[in-house]
């Protein structure tokens, strides 16, 4: 089968549409999360006929994709503490098959007023606290780690696999705040956990067959070169420029939702 007859069924703005802003969501996505946020409204608008689910499911390869590719660039030069990771991926990967079990049965629309208000709160601390992420700001008990760790997991899994926009910057936010991470090692946690949550939902999702194939597989590759550049960068410039982007990125995400939810609606 050509390329051409592989996507027949799309326009060549919507292909050029969706390659590059998947390259775009693999680069803010390796630096702090949020990739969905720029995907899954790619997907939306290029795609209006299409189910949720199956939109979320295509979103999901290629966010598995990037998200692999910038765990790795990440686990190069981070030491991870692996009892506490591999405890966070255990809770976060049955929370996040229980959210996209959960999908058909709610209304995802109705979490976008409690997330809007969630994210002010958010930017309105990350600008207050100017040194927040810049360093490990405390050294938790291993014990208290895992205890912790897990319960963001559970919280945040569930989200991704029922919704899932910004779940790395959740995720972000949690290990610097709760755990005391710096934004680098906190990013590179994130990516690790993302991982684990996008596995748990996209067996639903292709358990369903809600995904399209053929375009997953471009956005997939488009995705694996923004995380690449992203993660390359985010290694290289350290802390300040992570939480730069992260701040500007959670800005992005309460415009998005202020959208849904006051015009929209």
């Amino acid at each position: 089968m050509s390329s051409i007859n592989l996507f027949a069924d799309y326009s060549s703005l919507s292909i050029l549409a969706l390659a590059f802003l998947a390259f775009t969501a693999g680069f803010i996505d390796s630096v702090v999360g949020g990739g969905g946020l720029i995907q899954i409204p790619a997907l939306l608008i290029n795609l209006p006929n299409s189910p949720l689910s199956v939109l979320f499911g295509t979103n999901k390869i290629a966010s598995l994709s990037g998200t692999s590719v910038a765990a790795y660039q990440y686990a190069k030069r981070i030491k991870y503490n692996f009892k506490v990771l591999l405890s966070i991926a255990f809770f976060s990967f049955i929370a996040s098959n229980l959210g996209a079990k959960s999908l058909s049965l709610f209304n995802a629309n109705l979490l976008k007023p409690f997330i809007l208000v969630l994210l002010i709160l958010i930017a309105i601390y990350t600008f207050i606290k100017k040194d927040l992420g810049s360093i490990q700001t405390k050294t938790l008990p291993v014990r208290k780690q895992i205890i912790f760790g897990s319960l963001i997991g559970i919280v945040v899994g569930f989200y991704d696999g029922f919704f899932g926009p910004g779940t790395g910057s959740f995720l972000i936010l949690g290990f610097v705040v709760v755990l005391g991470f710096d934004f680098v090692t906190a990013s590179a946690y994130s990516k690790m956990i993302n991982c684990v949550t996008n596995i748990s939902a996209l067996l639903v999702f292709i358990r369903q067959g809600n995904y399209l194939l053929e375009l997953a597989v471009l956005m997939a590759i488009c995705n694996i070169m923004g995380s690449i550049v992203g993660s390359r960068i985010a290694l290289k410039k350290g802390n300040d420029f992570v939480r730069t982007i992260f701040f500007i990125v959670v800005t992005i995400m309460i415009a998005r939702y202020s959208y849904d939810v006051f015009i929209k609606n």
